[in-house]
């Protein structure tokens, strides 16, 4: 079991516990009936609506577990309450520029759980938001990405 603080968004742990409440209100009864419905059908040794069910209901169960200990030894970072005094830190969001390409993009530093590149949202461990932490608007970093190394400007820094 892991025993170490996750480091969570506000934001990201809201959808956990969304998911959570899904999968023991609607899943785990969706599943039980499914269960039932399949032993009705008699003879459970070549019953493959059975099989899945309990596979299903394996799943379920197994997620349900994951996210209880994910919400158990979250740190909730709320990014509008942090006081990093223009540093980037975890749940920052810091706006670059590429100094090759002059496009600017911004990224928002979260939790494994939350990244999503179509959202902007990169983990906290990913080599761009390695090279961003603790660095200040006005400064350049050097990311380490699949097509070569890559410069950005610090641009700004938000607590947002």
């Amino acid at each position: 079991m892991n025993t170490t603080t996750v480091p969570l968004t506000k934001y990201g742990a809201e959808l956990l516990k969304t998911e959570l409440h899904q999968l023991k209100t609607k899943e785990r009864r969706s599943v039980i009936d499914a269960i039932s419905e399949a032993r009705s059908h008699g003879d459970l040794s070549e019953n493959a609506e059975y099989d899945a069910a309990k596979e299903r209901q394996a799943f379920v169960e197994g997620r349900i577990a994951e996210l209880e200990s994910k919400l158990s030894t979250a740190q909730i970072i709320d990014p509008a309450t942090l006081d990093a005094e223009g540093r980037v830190v975890f749940a920052s969001t810091v706006d670059l520029e590429d100094l090759d390409s002059g496009a600017k993009v911004s990224y928002q530093i979260v939790g494994l759980d939350e990244a999503d590149l179509k959202l902007n949202k990169v983990s906290v461990t990913s080599p761009i938001a390695r090279a961003l932490i603790g660095k200040y608007a006005g400064d350049v970093v050097e990311v380490q990405a699949p097509s070569g190394p890559r410069e950005y400007e610090i641009l700004e820094v938000r607590y947002i």
